[in-house]
């Protein structure tokens, strides 16, 4: 259909290798969307008449029922929408829907609009994956658990203080993904190829009838650049690491030797030959997954770094990473979402790991600090009564005043002093003192998990406003399409 300058079509081989209609049924319907305000526009600025406009439109209206035969020789959708459409309206009509257009801003256009859908479909997911993590831990704001620095125990936490953090990371996430959005609900359609058009069309008139906020004002820039779909691969990529991190953490704690936690039977897999196994399947495919989002976002810049200024057809490869980036992280957020909210939790058993770990030396410290002595000194004597702990194989709690008084040598600190100190201190007093803002004690918590919910509530008023903009925008076109063709 675009080879009038060709004497012969592409043959099976060649129109295989080119076609991206498999990729396109992701954006066929903004295709024809998109179609429908261009053909309206036209119509508008007395560029096609009424008559025109009407078989156009009703003839776009009537393929939105249509599931479209990818084996029809078409070298994607936007060409087979069209042929589609001559084909209902004959050619004096719908020959006309192309004009002041070009397949290049054609293209961009239907990506802007499916991205901007994921975007807020994803933030959506976002904020109930982080409405998870706050639920999960108010009810955990008095389950004790180690905390970990390079994987090795370093000071006695809560439960809540770990799922809030992981709710704090996602909600930057979703702050990333929110801005993001901006940048991309920008129309570039009207732009043409690459240099505009001579006929006197509205830009700014069809990006309002679609929903955009504004346009991509530059036609080279409309057309050719895809930065804004590497900053959302980007900002998703970041995403998955970050749940990817989360499903680490659950495998290690899922396993015997850690048993903090049980994962449901519907979230892991069973073995091929041993039946005692439970495996968290679900939690490793996310890690692999998340693989799978970064290939896609090396694949999108490596595209994009090789191109000169203006469309190359290399920018067709990016859609399928687009589509798949999309699909892999809604998925992500909508399993371990259910994964939190059906976790069982072992408090027994971290509660156990906690106490048995000298978690509190860093608390005598700080207490002995308290007491007017320096810190490295502070942090000596802890440093002692942990080795002699550890010696002796037994907590620092139940050491001897003769081993209590070895930590203090050369230092001039009172052992009395120490020992007293020792007495009083212990995993929940610990987390009790825990006062600095943001830390794992227990005052801390409640305040958090007030102010986490409260930002959940506040974003999603801004989605939903987002969300019912681009709905009555589209609604409205669709008034106005109903005018004409009926």
């Amino acid at each position: 259909m675009y080879r009038s300058r060709l004497d012969n079509d592409l043959s099976d081989i060649t129109l295989d290798y080119v076609s991206s209609i498999n990729d396109d049924s992701e954006i066929a319907l903004y295709d024809i969307v998109g179609s429908q305000a261009h053909t309206l526009m036209l119509y508008q600025n007395n560029i096609i008449t009424k008559n025109d406009a009407k078989k156009i439109l009703s003839s776009l209206e009537s393929l939105k029922k249509e599931k479209f035969d990818t084996s029809s020789g078409a070298e994607d959708i936007h060409e087979l929408i069209e042929s589609l459409v001559i084909k209902k309206a004959g050619m004096a009509s719908g020959g006309k829907m192309h004009t002041a257009r070009s397949r290049n801003d054609q293209v961009v256009l239907d990506i802007r609009m499916k991205l901007r859908d994921d975007i807020n479909i994803i933030c959506n997911c976002l904020l109930d994956m982080i409405e998870s993590l706050v639920s999960v831990a108010k009810n955990h704001q008095k389950t004790i658990m180690p905390l970990y620095t390079h994987l090795q125990q370093a000071q006695a936490g809560l439960f809540s203080h770990y799922l809030l953090a992981h709710a704090d990371v996602l909600y930057r996430d979703f702050q990333r993904l929110y801005g993001t959005f901006e940048r991309v609900n920008q129309s570039p359609l009207g732009a043409g190829p690459v240099g505009g058009t001579s006929i006197p069309i509205d830009r700014h008139s069809t990006a309002k009838m679609l929903g955009f906020d504004g346009v991509v004002e530059n036609s080279i820039d409309a057309t050719s650049t895809r930065d804004f779909v590497a900053e959302y691969v980007a900002m998703i990529s970041i995403m998955m690491t970050n749940l990817s991190k989360i499903s680490e953490d659950f495998v290690i704690w899922s396993t015997s030797e850690f048993s903090f936690i049980e994962l449901a039977d519907e979230f892991t897999s069973p073995s091929s030959v041993m039946p005692q196994k439970k495996n968290p399947d679900i939690l490793e495919l996310t890690r692999g997954k998340t693989a799978e989002v970064i290939g896609n976002l090396t694949a999108i810049l490596t595209t994009i770094k090789g191109l000169a200024s203006g469309y190359g057809r290399d920018l067709q490869q990016i859609k399928s990473s687009i589509w798949s980036t999309s699909k892999i992280s809604i998925n992500a957020l909508l399993i371990l979402k259910s994964i939190i909210l059906t976790l069982k939790v072992n408090e027994k058993q971290m509660k156990k790991v906690t106490e048995s770990s000298n978690l509190i030396a860093l608390d005598i410290a700080e207490k002995l600090v308290q007491e007017g002595i320096p810190f490295r000194v502070t942090h000596k004597i802890s440093g002692i009564l942990v080795q002699l702990a550890h010696q002796s194989k037994k907590p620092i709690s139940k050491l001897t005043p003769t081993e209590i008084k070895k930590s203090v040598i050369d230092t001039k600190v009172d052992p009395k002093i120490v020992s007293k100190i020792i007495s009083s201190t212990t995993v929940i007093s610990s987390l009790k003192d825990r006062k600095s803002y943001g830390s794992s004690g227990y005052d801390e918590q409640k305040r958090m998990i007030s102010d986490r919910s409260q930002k959940i509530n506040d974003c999603r008023i801004s989605i939903t406003k987002r969300e019912n903009k681009i709905n009555s925008s589209i609604e409205d076109l669709q008034k106005q399409i109903d005018e004409i063709i009926q």
